[in-house]
């Protein structure tokens, strides 16, 4: 009896599970007449990039990507992971995540965790979730290991943007204006 139930409540996660991929697909259709395709999340994905470039902007430290679309037990494609140093730098990478995310891909979170406590903030999209830890927290956790099947790829801080002033429009340094 305890076997058939733990089946059948396995088997319900894995529809409700793919329902929730499902709609989270992006459909694109060629510019060509043709039929619509879909699309799975990939390392190139937007929403990726934008989560990433969040938890850099905010000074998330050890930042990794788990691929984890080859897993079939997998609750979502992708896991981003990072650590701060203090409750106050979980809350605010979790918080930034959430507002550029909304702001770049048009996505609220399908679920947030963990804010009051904030040592281990979870910002659920579905087919990529975002885990901020605590750095005592993460190392005990070990979340890595657990899904050590995935691909794990260290995300490298992103060289920021240098944008160059309109010609004619340079601004002078103390010592030019001062002769």
């Amino acid at each position: 009896m305890l076997t058939q139930t733990k089946e059948i409540i396995l088997i319900f996660g894995n529809i409700v599970n793919e329902q929730l991929k499902k709609q989270h697909l992006s459909v694109r259709s060629a510019e060509s007449a043709g039929p619509a395709k879909l699309t799975r999340l990939n390392r190139n994905s937007k929403i990726l990039k934008v989560i990433i470039n969040a938890i850099q902007d905010k000074k998330g430290e050890n930042v990794i990507s788990l691929d984890l679309r080859k897993i079939p037990e997998a609750v979502a494609d992708y896991f981003i992971v990072c650590e701060a140093s203090s409750t106050v730098q979980v809350k605010a990478i979790a918080d930034w995540v959430e507002a550029q995310v909304k702001k770049e891909c048009g996505e609220p979170p399908y679920k947030h965790e963990g804010h009051t406590a904030a040592q281990w903030i979870l910002v659920d999209y579905v087919n990529v979730v975002v885990h901020v830890f605590l750095s005592e927290t993460r190392k005990f956790y070990r979340l890595e290991e657990m899904w050590g099947d995935g691909d794990v790829e260290e995300e490298k801080l992103q060289e920021p943007i240098v944008r160059q002033a309109p010609a004619g429009r340079t601004k002078k340094t103390t010592k030019q204006q001062n002769a």
